[in-house]
């Protein structure tokens, strides 16, 4: 079976940040804008994932706006619920990033666990894409509960809560290159760290002058992201990653 993922190049991270960005510039669209609440907001992002999960698992290749598509989903019905869980239902950052933290790492323990591999490149079954999209949702989740907790709890503000993220990032960038550690760990680290960086960025743009905020039109910032991500898909290079390799344990 030919991998439904796009291979893991810098146009991927490009469009996962602008994506994960338009998740909190959307999901806050949605439920603040709008005046529609956490609650529904979930329900709606939660629907269309759910839609383009099937979808993407009934495929039978790889189809860079499906993905994509698919991406920004999660990371919508991410802010979305992350959102509803640390205000609506009162846990706060710190208790809904603990929480997360631990749904993300559960995920990836029984995904090890039953099929034997975690990375990208061992993706090649209907179970193990389903594995692939509900961690990537709880990643998405926990990124924004992440990025509100450093940016709110910690007192940093969205603009140090985007540099502790980006120089996090920077650092696994290092360990890439000059380190022997397991390339599927640092895949899974950055993928979770790039989506609190877009959300700290997100905030940075659409949230008011008095809470630290830009102060952007959450609709425009939103329009213009996704004519962002479309030019990206279009323009650059979008392509399955290489055939999955099983000897990939890890």
């Amino acid at each position: 079976m030919a991998s439904k993922v796009p291979e893991l190049i810098l146009t991927f991270w490009v469009i996962k940040i602008a994506a994960t960005t338009l998740g909190e510039t959307l999901g806050d669209t949605v439920t603040m804008s709008m005046n529609l609440g956490y609650l529904i907001g979930t329900a709606i992002f939660a629907t269309a994932l759910v839609l383009l999960v099937w979808w993407q698992v009934a495929a039978g290749r790889f189809h860079p706006f499906l993905y994509w598509g698919t991406i920004i989903a999660s990371t919508t019905a991410g802010t979305t619920m992350a959102d509803f869980a640390d205000r609506s239902l009162g846990i706060g950052y710190t208790g809904g990033a603990t929480i997360l933290l631990l749904s993300v790492l559960g995920s990836l323990a029984l995904w090890r666990w039953m099929l034997g591999s975690v990375s990208v490149e061992a993706i090649r079954t209907p179970k193990a894409e389903i594995f692939y999209w509900v961690t990537i949702t709880l990643s998405q989740t926990l990124g924004t509960a992440l990025g509100d907790w450093i940016a709110d709890t910690s007192g940093l503000g969205y603009e140090g809560g985007a540099l502790v993220f980006g120089a996090a990032l920077l650092i696994l960038v290092a360990a890439y290159f000059w380190t022997s550690i397991s390339r599927v760990v640092l895949f899974w680290t950055a993928f979770i760290l790039t989506r609190p960086l877009g959300a700290t960025v997100g905030d940075l743009l659409d949230k008011p002058h008095d809470k630290g905020g830009l102060d952007f039109s959450r609709p425009l910032a939103s329009a213009v992201l996704g004519v962002f991500i479309l030019g990206c898909i279009v323009l650059l290079p979008q392509r399955a990653g290489r055939h999955p390799d099983t000897s990939v344990r890890i």
